[in-house]
């Protein structure tokens, strides 16, 4: 009985299937070494992210198939087009992004099967043999907070982290201004914007990285110990306006917006780490986005 079976997938992937379902190819000699697959990379970050696995998430294979062989993984924050072509050409085949690939957080691509860029993008990856894996939800779950970890790592602020809220800081006291430039410098967020007087002292900050709504945005503001709340993103009528009413109200308050992607990318360099733990058999690097706004 022959003991290996040969799906056209596999086939397409240039590989066995062996029996368990790792992927296999033949080396020079003829034999068959099994070769590690997307699909098990998934399975070990399940089995090693410290969480159930919930049943209602965005964290899933998006492009590609589970069976592709991996050469190598790359960690980035976004799976842009220029992203996805870097980690190509840098030899691997395998991303695992924070935020989305297909422009909404779900994913949903109901509304975009005619859509020619939809259609560019996903035939890159399909053609060069990628598997792409959104990884939101359980990083965010995994103790501690991938992506809160990884920043306050990136900023050196491990020291003045609460005990119990990796988001809370209690700084060193500096002007607004100072502190704007400390991260701006420590994290390349070049198109910072701030709300507030740039004189004013600030020593308690919290951080909500990445989009912050309405709520937590506006309670995290209003605690009357925090001085800043340092966020990603957020929309202008709502934690912005919040903002300038405090201030206009006589409060001293601060609010810093540095963007999403350089308030939350840090996290997936810590990723990389996290995975090199378990996933030996292949190189796994991070790769950086860089800022796409730029100043007048």
């Amino acid at each position: 009985m022959n003991q290996f079976r040969v799906s056209r997938r596999s086939f397409l992937y240039g590989g066995v299937a062996l029996a368990d379902g790792m992927v296999s190819n033949r080396t020079a000699n003829g034999l068959i070494a099994a070769q590690l697959t997307a699909g098990q990379v998934v399975e070990r970050i399940k089995a090693n992210v410290g969480i159930p696995w919930r049943e209602q998430t965005v964290d899933r294979m998006i492009a590609g198939s589970p069976d592709a062989p991996v050469m190598g993984i790359a960690t980035l924050m976004m799976a842009t087009l220029e992203m996805i072509e870097r980690a190509q050409v840098a030899g691997k085949n395998m991303v695992i992004t924070h935020e989305p690939t297909f422009w909404s957080h779900q994913d949903d691509v109901s509304q975009l099967k005619d859509d020619a860029l939809y259609k560019y993008k996903l035939d890159f990856i399909e053609k060069n043999k990628m598997a792409v894996f959104h990884f939101h939800d359980h990083w965010h779950g995994h103790k501690p907070d991938g992506i809160a970890a990884g920043m306050a790592r990136e900023l050196g602020w491990e020291k003045y982290q609460d005990a119990e809220n990796p988001r809370l800081f209690t700084l060193p006291e500096k002007t607004l201004e100072r502190l704007a430039v400390e991260l701006s410098t420590k994290l390349k967020a070049t198109t910072i914007r701030v709300v507030g007087d740039p004189k004013l002292p600030v020593s308690r900050a919290i951080a909500s990285w990445g989009y912050v709504s309405e709520f937590p945005g506006i309670p995290l503001l209003a605690r009357p110990e925090i001085d800043v709340l340092i966020v990603g993103e957020t929309r202008e009528w709502e934690v912005v306006e919040y903002a300038q009413d405090l201030i206009a109200s006589g409060k001293k308050k601060a609010l810093i917006l540095l963007g999403h992607v350089v308030s939350e990318q840090a996290g997936m360099k810590y990723c990389a780490e996290w995975l090199k733990g378990f996933v030996t058999e292949v190189p796994v690097e991070y790769l950086e986005e860089k800022n796409p706004f730029w100043r007048v």
